[in-house]
């Protein structure tokens, strides 16, 4: 008889097909489950710097490089070019108001000395002798009237004579015209001889009246030019300290050639470097701080030049009081520069993280400290130390402020002690 033999439910080859089934099950399940989460990073608590959102006095400044340099510095300059013939003081001497600096030789301008002399001395002898031709002028002029006037008189005595004798019939008709005749005509001489000397005494006024101007635009000139010769040796114009001095004996100047500076020792500025994009938040009053020698010092900005040069514009900032005692020309300082009032914000502390997240967001601890989160944020203005947060966090949160170099793209961070 046959036995009916049964079939096994388990064979090999489908407990082999069920469980590959169920290993790429699980591994899909593992890459679902791995890759719906958080992606998260071990830290050492050691190695980040954790800060705290706090609330405080909040002023928008920014760090700028300035140099010292004297409150006024005056220009020395060649007037007239020259030769270089003598130095009296070297570069970094006290001088005093009308000290001697350097002595330039100008042939040129002694020439012109010589010649302007000799036009002088000429002009002094023609003046005087033209002077003396008027007068003799005029003296043979009175003369000639003298003797125009006398003549006038006896025609005019006889004229008056023969009148009454010819009323009276004593003389003849013929002997009393020729008396009225003579009269008449000495008259007219008489008035000749007056206007020709008021003519002469006005044609004189005048000529004395332009040789002397002539004369005097001489010695002008004359005088001009020994001044340019004792401006050839070039003095100080103020009390100060001699710099940038650099002439040698036998260079030549040319007029106008800065031969030196004057640094007035009254006190100190300092001209910033600031990044073109301040230029509008930048302006005349504006304050600053400036820390030296362990102390603080205001400043204040007095003025702002607006040439750019390579990307940064200068201002010259004015110490509020007393300069720093010690300080020098030529001194680097850094100066905070105040761009806002101070006001009442949530102050976030500055530090690396910026570089990666360039203020967008921040790792925030939680409250177990023990992992910290992405959290989004928003930041309005910096100041040297702090940057001002208008969203994202509170007063008293916990953040990580330095560096995320190394945190790739992970949004959780374990924090390991």
């Amino acid at each position: 008889m046959d036995r009916k033999i049964e079939q096994k439910t388990w064979n090999r080859k489908r407990i082999m097909t069920i469980g590959g089934i169920t290993a790429l099950v699980l591994l899909i399940g593992g890459a679902i489950y791995s890759t719906s989460g958080k992606s998260k990073l071990d830290v050492d608590l050691d190695r980040i710097t954790v800060s705290t959102i706090t609330k405080g006095q909040f002023q928008e400044n920014i760090p700028v490089n300035g140099v010292v340099m004297p409150l006024i510095t005056i220009n020395v300059d060649a007037t007239d070019g020259g030769r270089v013939e003598e130095k009296y003081t070297e570069d970094g001497t006290v001088l005093k108001a009308g000290d001697p600096i350097v002595k330039l030789s100008s042939t040129d301008l002694e020439l012109q000395l010589a010649t302007a002399q000799t036009n002088v001395y000429n002009a002094e002898i023609q003046m005087n002798i033209s002077n003396n031709n008027a007068e003799q002028n005029t003296i043979t002029k009175k003369q000639n009237k003298a003797d125009v006037d006398l003549a006038f008189n006896e025609a005019e005595r006889i004229y008056k004579l023969d009148k009454e004798l010819y009323a009276k019939k004593a003389i003849g008709l013929q002997e009393y015209q020729t008396a009225v005749n003579t009269y008449n005509y000495q008259v007219e001489r008489e008035k000749l001889a007056h206007q020709f000397l008021s003519q002469d005494s006005v044609t004189v006024r005048d000529q004395k009246v332009q040789n002397q101007e002539q004369l005097t635009a001489m010695r002008a000139t004359l005088e001009l030019l020994k001044k340019k010769i004792s401006l050839l040796t070039v003095r100080a114009p103020v009390a100060g300290q001699l710099t940038a001095f650099d002439s040698e004996i036998g260079q030549d100047k040319k007029a106008g050639d800065q031969l030196g500076q004057i640094d007035v020792l009254t006190g100190f500025k300092v001209r910033a470097s600031i990044e073109e994009h301040y230029v509008p938040r930048v302006f005349n009053g504006q304050k600053g701080t400036v820390e030296f020698a362990g102390k603080t010092y205001n400043l204040v900005v007095k003025k702002i030049f607006q040439e750019i040069v390579n990307a940064q514009f200068s201002a010259d900032m004015y110490f509020v009081g007393p300069a720093p005692q010690g300080i020098r020309k030529g001194q680097t300082l850094q100066i905070t520069l105040n761009l806002s009032d101070p006001t009442t914000a949530l102050l976030l502390p500055k530090g690396g993280f910026f570089q990666q997240t360039g203020g967008n967001w921040i790792f925030k601890l939680s409250e177990d400290g023990k992992t910290a989160y992405k959290t989004d944020i928003q930041i309005n203005r910096m100041s040297p130390d702090y940057y001002e947060l208008t969203s994202g966090l509170k007063e008293g949160d916990r953040v990580i402020t330095s560096s995320y170099e190394t945190y790739g793209n992970n949004e959780v961070l374990v924090l390991k002690k």
